[in-house]
């Protein structure tokens, strides 16, 4: 019986050490994906919320970019307003794939955002995204530019339950 309970404890152990050593190596390349989306870093820096403008058109198709050297990807769409193509920072793709965000190519949305330029691009950095009369897809808040992605779980949850 003695026996038993060593040989239980020992691969508890072993089981418990293996558990922390792959989720923390999980965590880090969590963080490592998550760089350069802090609410403090230089890309959200381009986001004014002082300076909110809107866009109306047709979903043309959605890609996945780098916004800066040394970050993860975001999801882009590229919105077709009147003949001009612009394109339009969503959110990382760790935050959300095209998939999650209930658009698809050909919707017609109006989007709120601010216009930046990065790397020499104009772009529009959306806070939200509204497609026909009772659907949004937000990502930031309008009035601070504060992005989703930085809430904490319950901080996440008091807005989307607010839509």
């Amino acid at each position: 019986m003695q026996t038993f309970s060593r040989r239980t404890f020992f691969l508890f152990v072993l089981f418990s050490f293996l558990f922390t050593f792959v989720s923390s190596s999980l965590h880090a390349g969590s963080a490592k994906e998550r760089q350069g989306w802090g609410s403090k870093d230089e890309y959200n820096q381009y986001y004014n919320p002082k300076e909110l403008d809107k866009l109306k058109g047709e979903v043309l198709k959605f890609k996945k970019v780098k916004p800066l050297a040394g970050m993860s990807k975001a999801t882009v769409l590229i919105l077709d307003e009147d003949g001009d193509k612009v394109v339009v920072h969503l959110c990382p793709v760790w935050f959300a794939t095209a998939k999650d965000t209930g658009i698809k190519r050909g919707d017609k949305v109006k989007i709120k955002g601010s216009w930046a330029e990065i790397d020499g691009e104009d772009v529009f950095m959306a806070s939200k995204v509204k497609k026909g009369e009772h659907y949004e897809f937000k990502v930031r808040l309008t009035n601070d530019g504060t992005p989703f992605w930085n809430m904490t779980p319950e901080e996440l949850a008091h807005e989307r339950g607010q839509q």
